[in-house]
């Protein structure tokens, strides 16, 4: 997936801001759970073919230096080999927990070829308890697209797949640095949806030299692909990227990126799907568990370079990440001591890191989700709450946490709130 700004357009700055008047949390209040959230596992796939010149994601060409061969081959055999090995070590924090969707991100997990995928899903199937119904997300470039690799996927267990297409328009797709071409892009959307019972395709707006014109046309040939899925997001100049040191020509100012998201809205409640998270759009019924696991504050296992991972237990909640670049992290592996950093969540922080998540669905949560899922009594949002209402930022109905229109639009300032002195 790509690091952009989503619809909502929130505030420029980044979404941790403080803001005056941010809440104190009383510290001698502590985390007990009835019950431990839904658990989820994402596998980090690190490699791209090519760096995309906005992206900051922990994504790497295949080079010596990055843990692929001298050749500049993916690693498939011994990365399939670490991910699992990763896996067993973090089995003690979540033994027993049943797991309800898996997702591989990246990077480019399609440069996998389908049998190190089938025998990373066999691998996960043996070590952890999958459910039935698992959701199980690839995400795939056009790129890389190939009929018959994504037949093998589907076969290895990939239900659902997440194609960065980001445009349909070629001259769109070569001024942002793409590998593929317009016609790449058709295919592959094309056969996803015949090929996967579940398909979301990603689209970036306000794009060089694009037009509200120009990206309505990309969302009419995703909507008329019958994908149940899509991603919107509005291209930003992310620090550390080649497009923040030589910014693009042609950017749309503000004015005219706003007019291009409020056509695409609504075209896209005009075609019947719903936004139901401040970038994704989906068909009832077809929304990303995964996601939705994250939005919802569950847990998460990560794995691979650079993957994060947030683990509740009995009486705190725990964060660790794994080493960004892969040759340190196949170190790691080897060496038995994979997990980089490891925290645990204070309860000043979790209000914050609570609403972080759950303001960003459209619908929000409901309010005792916060007890559920934070394992902290809801006195603790009180003041929170009170802020956010007099500003109108916090929908007033007590049985649900939800931003207005208005907070959804500025959700920076509404988050904010929730930090802890």
């Amino acid at each position: 997936m790509t690091s952009i700004t989503p619809v909502a357009r929130p505030v420029a700055g980044p979404v941790a801001r403080p803001v005056s008047g941010a809440v104190a949390r009383p510290a001698s209040r502590a985390i007990r759970f009835e019950a431990l959230p839904p658990l989820s596992l994402y596998v980090h796939v690190p490699w791209c073919v090519r760096k995309c010149p906005y992206c900051d994601f922990n994504s790497h060409e295949p080079r010596p230096q990055t843990g692929a061969g001298p050749d500049g081959e993916i690693p498939a055999e011994p990365f399939v080999d670490a991910v699992l090995r990763d896996l067993e070590l973090a089995l003690p924090m979540v033994w027993g927990r049943p797991v309800h969707t898996v997702f591989f991100g990246g990077g480019t997990p399609s440069l996998l070829p389908a049998e190190a995928v089938e025998r990373l899903i066999s691998g996960i199937r043996a070590r952890v308890r999958l459910v039935p119904d698992a959701e199980i997300t690839l995400e795939a470039n056009p790129g890389t697209f190939e009929a018959e690799r994504f037949a093998g996927f589907r076969e290895a267990g990939v239900n659902r797949l997440s194609l960065g297409v980001q445009s349909f328009d070629a001259g769109t797709l070569q001024r942002i640095g793409r590998i593929h071409d317009d016609r790449a892009a058709r295919a592959a959307a094309a056969h996803a949806v015949e090929t996967f019972e579940r398909v979301n395709l990603d689209l970036m707006y306000a794009l060089p030299g694009q037009s509200s014109e120009m990206a309505l046309a990309d969302l009419e040939q995703a909507l008329s692909s019958g994908s149940d899925h899509l991603s919107l997001y509005h291209l930003t100049l992310e620090p550390n990227t080649l497009f923040a040191a030589r910014p693009p020509t042609g950017l749309p100012d503000e004015d005219a990126a706003d007019a291009m998201a409020d056509a695409l809205e609504a075209r896209l409640t005009q075609a019947g799907l719903r936004r139901y998270e401040v970038s994704a759009w989906a068909r009832p019924g077809r929304e990303c568990r995964h996601n939705l696991n994250y939005w919802e504050f569950g847990d998460y296992l990560g794995v691979g370079p650079g993957a994060h991972a947030k683990i509740s237990l009995p009486d705190r909640i725990l964060r660790e990440t794994r080493p960004r670049q892969p040759r340190d992290w196949f170190a790691a592996v080897e060496a038995g001591q994979v997990v980089e950093t490891q925290r645990n969540l204070s309860v000043a922080d979790l209000p914050f890191e609570f609403m972080l998540n759950a303001l960003r669905l459209t619908a929000g949560v409901p309010t005792e989700l916060f007890a559920e899922r934070a394992g902290l009594p809801f006195q603790c949002l009180s003041a929170g709450l009170d802020r956010a209402l007099q500003r109108e930022l916090i929908d007033p109905d007590p049985s649900r946490l939800r931003a207005t229109p208005l907070g959804l639009r500025f959700l920076n300032d509404l988050i904010g709130i929730f930090l802890a002195d």
